[in-house]
């Protein structure tokens, strides 16, 4: 199974704390304001959210006086998320958010299905791969371990090697596990970190190569398609490497790389840069095609979706973009003519296109139409919290994340 989105791994990414930091709140203050948000949350204040309807909207779409529909559900989590879409999964029935413990929930009814002490690093990406999840270890052994999503028994567990510390899996195939991880140096310090692949079968390591001097393991994101692993860094570098021996097939500087995923399509691997959307030949890096925003607005995070690129710019304008060839398929401002915030997520369910944003008041979970981008109705449990909202999907619900409150909404 590969990996169509990147992947953002590393507790510190500078792109995580520009999430955490919006609006130029200190950390202090963002840590005091949190647990004020909880407390109201917990005493039922006007933070806490409203209870089910009897009755929910059919295919996603908004009751008659246009508002959002009322969660199916809500749980308090043990959620510990920096913002990145991979925090947040749903699969084989269950819902789990990235945090200590580990916690999956029953997609139907909300019910706490199995819970994981030390089974993730908080914030650390959640990697789905051939029915497994593959998870970097909560207890900072220096392994690399894999679960059956269902029932939360460990299936798998890999060591990179004592020469080698936290080793992070950034993407995953049918075959293998790619995995970043620093180099250590004689005194137990580390200036340099090497890439590396696990077999997904017997954990033994298929190959490791060193990374170039100054290049960083926080802060990537990595997808795989057939024989490519492609990665980015806060270096503005894009670089793609043989799945198989893990050498470099190519690599080239980025202009202003997104902080966010970039999008891998057949033979392609799409990436945002300001006001140019630009997609680039697997095998060599050749560009071969390019979208332009208007002037001073700049392209969000990308998601594939349906064999369809959906992606936002600065000036609220939604896509829906053709990925083979970036041809247009539809153009929308309903999110700019109804005053609302720019999505940087995107998940389907039937009809509906549903979009999560950062820490805004006019964000939260939109819902559009899939076809032409109408806006139907937003979601905000107006908690107040200043973490950024996640989204995943089972097709029948659609699962929004804010900070530590996990929401059903019926799709």
């Amino acid at each position: 199974m590969s990996k169509a989105l990147g992947t953002a791994v590393g507790r510190t990414s500078r792109r995580r704390l520009l999430r955490l930091a919006g609006g130029g709140i200190t950390m202090a203050a963002l840590g005091a304001g949190l647990t004020g948000c909880e407390d109201e949350l917990a005493t039922g204040g006007e933070g806490s959210t409203p209870p089910p309807r009897s009755a929910s909207p059919e295919d996603g779409k908004a009751p008659e006086d246009g508002k959002a529909p009322a969660p199916l559900w809500t749980k308090v989590t043990s959620a510990q998320t920096y913002g990145d879409n991979d925090e947040l999964v749903a699969v084989d029935g269950v819902v789990i958010a990235s945090g200590d413990p580990l916690v999956a929930f029953d997609g139907a009814s909300g019910e706490e299905r199995w819970s994981l002490p030390d089974g993730a690093v908080p914030g650390a990406p959640l990697l789905l791969g051939d029915g497994t999840l593959y998870l970097e270890s909560g207890q900072y052994d220096g392994s690399v371990a894999g679960y059956v999503p269902g029932s939360g028994k460990e299936a798998w567990r890999s060591r990179l090697g004592k020469e080698y510390r936290q080793p992070r899996p950034v993407a995953v195939d049918g075959e293998q596990v790619y995995v970043i991880a620093e180099i250590l140096e004689a005194d137990g310090s580390s200036h340099t970190n090497v890439i590396a692949a696990l077999n997904s079968r017997t954990g033994k390591v298929a190959w490791k190569e060193q990374r170039d001097l100054g290049t960083q393991q926080n802060g990537v994101h990595a997808a795989v398609r057939d024989r490519y692993l492609v990665y980015t860094d806060f270096k503005n570098n894009l670089t793609v490497r043989d799945t198989a021996t893990g050498k470099q097939v190519w690599t080239q500087k980025t202009t202003k790389t997104s902080y966010g995923p970039f999008v891998v399509h057949r033979d392609l691997v799409i990436v945002p840069q300001g006001q140019r959307l630009q997609a680039f030949a697997l095998s060599d890096g050749s560009e071969k095609w390019s979208v332009r925003s208007e002037e001073f607005t700049a392209f969000r995070e990308p998601s594939l979706v349906e064999d369809v690129l959906y992606i936002a710019d600065s000036g609220r304008t939604l896509w829906a973009v053709e990925p083979g060839t970036g041809r247009k398929i539809w153009q929308s401002t309903a999110l700019k003519d109804a005053g609302g915030q720019v999505p940087r997520q995107f998940v389907k369910a039937g009809g509906t296109l549903y979009g999560a944003t950062d820490l805004d008041e006019q964000g939260g979970v939109h819902a559009f139409d899939a076809k032409a981008g109408g806006l139907r109705w937003t979601f905000n449990d107006r908690s107040g919290d200043h973490h950024a909202w996640l989204v995943a999907t089972d097709g029948k619900r659609v699962f929004a994340l804010h900070g530590k409150k996990l929401h059903a909404l019926p799709a």
